[in-house]
């Protein structure tokens, strides 16, 4: 049986299943009026998570907490994880060019190799 929606003269919306789509409408819940059918929305089963992108990776020694072993271990990880989608899916993998400059007044906005000097 199919879930259709159905909103009310009153303001509720709600789902119900139904035998096929020419059953009466159900009446509603709150106020016993008629209904309609109205459309459907849509929903999502799943959402793919790429996880945090290489600009989002630490660039420093202090960025993964002095050589913490946990969060090495972490992003060593993540950015493999990383990798593999960026192979199977180009599109995510972004800028890709080397970073020069990341500290002090690059902090913001990294240098990258083929970028005008400043």
């Amino acid at each position: 049986m199919p879930i259709y929606d159905y909103a009310c003269e009153c303001g509720r919306r709600f789902e119900a299943l139904v035998p096929s789509s020419e059953s009466p409408a159900p009446p509603c819940d709150d106020c016993g009026n008629r209904t309609r059918r109205k459309p459907s929305a849509v929903r999502l089963g799943g959402v793919a998570d790429p996880g945090p992108s290489r600009d989002d990776a630490p660039k420093s020694w202090r960025g993964i907490g002095e050589g913490d072993r946990d969060t090495v271990r972490h992003w060593h990880t993540a950015m493999s994880k990383r990798e593999k989608l960026e192979q199977k899916y180009p599109e995510l993998a972004g800028d890709r060019r080397p970073v020069l400059a990341h500290e002090g007044r690059f902090a913001a906005a990294p240098l990258r190799a083929g970028d005008p000097a400043p």
